[in-house]
């Protein structure tokens, strides 16, 4: 027995001394997993996506409050991402609705280019059903069938280069009647002074609506002797008036969006300020349409003259009509109030800044002297070789845009952007084209107007081109919301300011020392429509409509 038992305690002493090492190792081995799983589950969360920096939020409503008591809500929203220095910011609205601005080029691209498929779609609020007749345009419409829809048909039927160029004519006619306003104003007032507002504002206007409706006027025009010669009727001052409207309301914070049982009570008085302007647009856009429908479903019209005929005259198929009259009379409000407002902001502020600096708008006269010549009038074919001219246009594109944001773009999933920053499906952001113009990471003196920046800049192209892809500011978008207008926004907004600029020599109205530069309590213009001396440089036979 003594023998067993010490063999047996020999044995689970030497078996105790053989397993001594394994055991160590597996506690040790258990000990380094466990460490391991715990940093990498630490890291794991350190590195979990979390919301952009902003406000903290009110339990249910949000940050409403903040944006009901702080009017405008862009300079709020500017002063929040200025106090907590960030380039993209989050702001929760009532119930889960996260708003994302942006003023940071490289977070722009990621949202417009590497995922632009993701943020393709629009929100839908109380302005943009109204002005898109219920969804049913291009601009406004979220993602879906009936944006493709209304894409394809202005990319391949309204905008395309060779509709481009079969509608110069019209434009022609446009620019020579612009000199031929500003001529007649200048001379039948014994200050020379212009409002160059209403020149630029209502040049556009005319422009796109003779391309819709080859007319310039709706009532007498220039034919009612009240009127200065070549400008527009109390019809047409209405009808610009409500156009921009629509334009400057069209994407604005309202809080009926948001609480929809306080619509029609109209507490903050948009509601029936862009009802009133989509009236008056429609009093003079839809008899128009109408009869026109009617003349070519009856065999009076059979040949396209705008774009009124060729959104008429499309076929499905089964060679029915392809598109509803809801649908054309909404698509053409669209097109009105998305051709008109970059243009005439642009050329506006570019000739208020350069008229407080005499050099710059000498610069830009001499250039298009040596262009052109004193001999004709700027043509669209010259606009390639005016660079300084494009320069200009581009510096006020930059620090002046018309509207403070973007149209909203919509996140149709969850996405991760700047590899850190989680943007909610559902969300709606906001590239800040003010801060994007403006920010001192990308611009050099930001808040100065400087266009020989842009000649610099310009990355070896032998011309200026006025599309910024890179985001550092907008003139036109990219992406499957890009603008498919940018031919024609660029051809429209550069003969408006180089005809001013060679037509006329531009200076202060008497008694004033500088153009001031203020802006407008609720938006980009600029506080008074710039008004200056316009003293016609050429012959006096160029101004004159042949």
């Amino acid at each position: 027995m003594g023998f067993i038992t010490t063999t047996t305690t020999s044995l689970y002493l030497y078996t105790f001394e053989a397993f001594w090492p394994s055991l160590i190792a597996m506690i040790s081995s258990f000990i380094m997993i466990k460490t391991l799983i715990s940093y990498l589950l630490k890291k794991s969360h350190d590195k979990k996506p979390k919301l952009p920096p902003g406000p903290k939020p009110w339990p249910i409503v949000g940050n409403l409050p903040e944006m009901l008591s702080n009017k405008p809500e862009y300079q709020w929203i500017h002063k929040l991402m200025q106090d907590m220095n960030t380039e993209i910011a989050c702001i929760r609205l009532l119930g889960n609705v996260h708003v994302i601005p942006v003023s940071c080029p490289n977070l722009a691209l990621e949202f417009l280019r590497k995922h632009d498929a993701v943020f393709a779609s629009r929100p839908k609020n109380i302005f943009s059903d109204l002005v898109s007749g219920g969804y049913l345009t291009t601009v406004l419409v979220p993602f879906g069938e009936q944006f493709k829809k209304m894409k394809k048909i202005l990319v391949n039927e309204l905008l395309s280069p060779k509709r481009h160029q079969w509608f110069q004519d019209k434009r022609d006619q446009e620019a020579n009647n612009l000199m031929f306003y500003v001529y007649n104003e200048s001379k039948n007032n014994n200050n020379n002074n212009v409002n160059v507002r209403v020149a630029t504002q209502h040049y556009c206007c005319n422009v796109i609506r003779k391309m819709i409706f080859n007319k310039r006027y709706f009532g007498d025009g220039r034919n009612n002797i009240n009127i200065i010669e070549g400008g527009p009727g109390l019809e047409e001052v209405e009808y610009v008036d409500a156009v921009f409207c629509l334009v400057f309301h069209v994407f604005r914070f309202c809080v009926s969006d948001y609480f929809p049982w306080l619509r029609g009570l109209d507490l903050d008085g948009q509601e029936s300020k862009v009802k009133e302007a989509l009236r008056i647009v429609k009093k003079y856009h839809d008899p128009i349409i109408e009869e026109r429908i009617k003349q070519w479903n009856d065999g009076f019209k059979s040949e396209q003259e705008d774009f009124l005929d060729v959104l008429i005259s499309l076929k499905d198929p089964n060679n029915k009509p392809f598109l509803t009259p809801e649908e054309i009379k909404a698509q053409i409000i669209e097109l009105m109030i998305a051709v008109v407002d970059n243009p005439s902001n642009a050329a506006e502020w570019a000739l208020a800044e350069m008229i407080n600096q005499p050099e710059l708008l000498q610069r830009a006269t001499e250039e298009v002297d040596n262009v052109v010549g004193r001999e004709r009038m700027v043509q669209e074919s010259d606009i390639p070789k005016l660079n300084y001219i494009k320069a200009c246009l581009r510096e006020a594109f930059r620090l002046h845009p018309i509207v403070t944001f973007n149209a909203p773009h919509v996140s149709m999933e969850d996405t991760i952007i700047g590899g850190e920053y989680l943007i909610p499906k559902g969300s709606l952001v906001l590239l800040d084209r003010h801060l994007l113009g403006r920010n001192p990471k990308i611009w050099n003196e930001p808040h100065k107007f400087d266009p020989q920046r842009h000649l610099i800049n310009s990355k070896g192209r032998d011309k200026v081109i006025l599309t910024e892809p890179d985001l550092r500011f907008v003139s036109f978008s990219i992406g499957r919301r890009g603008c498919p207008g940018v031919t024609l926004g660029t051809t429209m907004v550069v003969m408006l300011f180089a005809r001013l600029i060679h037509g006329f020599t531009w200076s202060l109205p008497h008694g004033v020392s500088k153009i001031d530069l203020a802006l407008s309590r609720n938006g980009m213009l600029l506080a008074e429509p710039l008004v200056a001396i316009a003293k016609p440089r050429l012959e006096a036979g160029l101004y004159q409509l042949n």
